[in-house]
């Protein structure tokens, strides 16, 4: 089948928006049918600047976070179609087959198409397929294009013109509103859903503007101790970096001009506390390229990160999905490492409510699916009626780091999200709880091969037991002999299970590479 013309960029939108009005025909084959007759085609591209990306060990790897797709071969008339940069290991795709309820792995294997580019160049998957031709036309030739859509890790302008390409919808925001989901963008729809959030600046583009808008946040919040600088487009913590005002206490406000202290910030910003592998010299290279933000840095003796996650439907309704504590790491825990599920019952529904609002408000603009909403919680004891403050951070509109762990056990379990508790529930009305990372690391896990993990997952019963809906689903596999770096759920019936689960995991691959070693 001949691919689509080339469009010029406003014709090739507004296609992509027809395609889109597609999906409100397909939504019940898409989401609600046992059968699934449709076509799923997963791009795992992670469209995001390759200068950040570069800061993550591994990170090529990445687009094997999707692979929870492909629990969706239970429904037994759904095909997918699955694209990387390079080949995934067979043991890798066995792995997710055999987890499968009530499926044969033959059935499953033949309605699964694997693609690949061959490039393991640092550009975005997406970019890679438009410009392979022959490549576009195996995908044209897979696909079902009546019964068909694609999804993808994020949405940018490669994945509306592969999608306008291929004639099939995607099940994704249209590029044209990511800016709501940017940190200057973000704050704005936190103004207009009336949460709380914490004060700063408009977006700069140049590091003297930078140290003003510092200057001028330090003068409304002259109690500050330290600042968060933000590039606008920084994801899991990689583009913040911290400012401390406590060596400027002679340059604080009453003690200083504001000529003064903005000068003694800009001297002050190639000492910034990094959340990731870079300096000052490529940092604020950046800030002309994707722009940057300051914030006053949330202080508390007791502080948590929850978020919540939300979806908005090709009919424009609104849903929460999930909440969770994340878990962070980096310098000053910046840094996204992995999470808990649920979030504490203790803020768990304030937060189901700020996403709400927040996904209405994204909603009138036009947004669609995924969207994550990021917190600071501050324990407040004194405060009885509110003993956890909460300030939102930052809105993802795209699939992160909470959404592989939901959906791989909402897809295992046939699970239902329950709003009024905020818990999940599995068929047979037992809530789950899980802990999730893609951060497993260790030294001693450099060249485990994908098959020597499924020997550790044997030999030490690690594998999810899908009659008692319990054990571990690992991921990113493929990073593991290179980078000593895993993924791994713990899916338990308490919190208290989850946790022994995950911790039988990291005692189990500890005693393997330990015995290897001496060996």
């Amino acid at each position: 089948m001949p691919g689509m013309p080339l469009l010029p960029d406003h014709a090739q939108a507004q296609f992509f928006r027809q395609l889109q009005l597609q999906l409100r025909d397909r939504w019940q084959a898409i989401e609600h049918s046992e059968e699934g007759d449709c076509d799923i085609l997963v791009i795992p591209s992670l469209s995001l600047d390759q200068q950040e990306l570069h800061k993550i060990k591994g990170v090529y790897h990445y687009e094997e976070r999707l692979l929870f797709s492909l629990i969706r071969l239970r429904h037994p008339r759904t095909r997918l179609i699955y694209v990387t940069s390079q080949p995934i290991h067979p043991s890798v795709i066995e792995y997710y087959l055999q987890l499968l309820p009530g499926i044969p792995f033959s059935h499953a294997r033949e309605r699964l198409v694997l693609l690949c580019t061959y490039d393991a160049s640092p550009k975005p998957l997406t970019q890679k397929i438009l410009e392979r031709p022959r490549l576009l036309a195996r995908l044209q030739g897979a696909i079902r294009r009546d019964r068909a859509y694609m999804t993808c890790f994020n949405s940018t302008n490669l994945e509306r013109e592969l999608s306008v390409k291929l004639g099939v919808p995607l099940l994704a925001v249209d590029p044209d509103l990511l800016y709501w989901g940017t940190k200057s963008g973000s704050r704005e729809i936190f103004k207009e859903a009336e949460i709380p959030f914490p004060d700063g600046s408009d977006l700069v583009w140049s590091s003297e503007d930078l140290a003003a808008a510092a200057a001028d946040l330090w003068e409304r919040q002259s109690h500050l101790k330290r600042i968060v600088v933000k590039l606008n487009e920084g994801f899991s913590g990689g583009g913040n970096a911290l400012l401390d005002l406590r060596p400027l206490e002679n340059m604080a406000p009453g003690s200083a001009s504001t000529r003064e202290r903005t000068q003694a910030i800009a001297d002050r910003l190639p000492k910034l506390s990094f959340q990731c592998e870079t300096d000052w010299e490529n940092y604020s290279r950046q800030i002309p390229e994707l722009g940057a933000i300051v914030e006053a840095f949330v202080e508390g003796n007791e502080k948590r990160s929850p978020s919540v996650q939300g979806r908005i439907t090709p009919h424009a309704e609104v849903e929460i999905l999930s909440t969770h504590d994340q878990i962070l790491g980096g310098p000053d825990g910046q840094v996204f490492l992995g999470c808990s599920f649920p979030a504490d019952d203790a803020y768990r529904l304030q937060l189901q409510e700020y996403g709400m609002r927040v996904g209405e408000v994204l909603a009138r603009k036009g947004a669609l699916e995924r969207y994550g909403l990021d917190f600071i919680a501050v324990h407040q004891p004194e405060n009885v009626q509110q003993p956890w403050d909460l300030q939102a951070i930052e809105i993802n509109l795209r699939k992160g780091g909470t959404t592989h762990p939901f959906m791989t056990l909402k897809l295992l379990t046939y699970g239902v999200y329950d709003e009024k508790t905020g818990l999940f529930f599995s068929q047979q009305g037992k809530p789950k709880y899980y802990i999730a990372t893609d951060n497993l690391y260790s030294k001693q896990y450099h060249g485990l091969l994908p098959r020597d993990l499924m020997d550790i997952i044997a030999q030490h019963h690690l594998h999810f037991n899908s009659t008692t809906e319990t054990g571990t689903v690992f991921h990113l596999i493929g990073c593991l002999s290179e980078f000593g770096k895993l993924g791994v759920t713990s899916i338990g019936n308490s919190p208290e299970e989850a946790q022994e689960i995950y911790d039988r995991v990291i005692d189990a691959l500890d005693k393997e590479t330990q015995c290897g070693d001496e060996g």
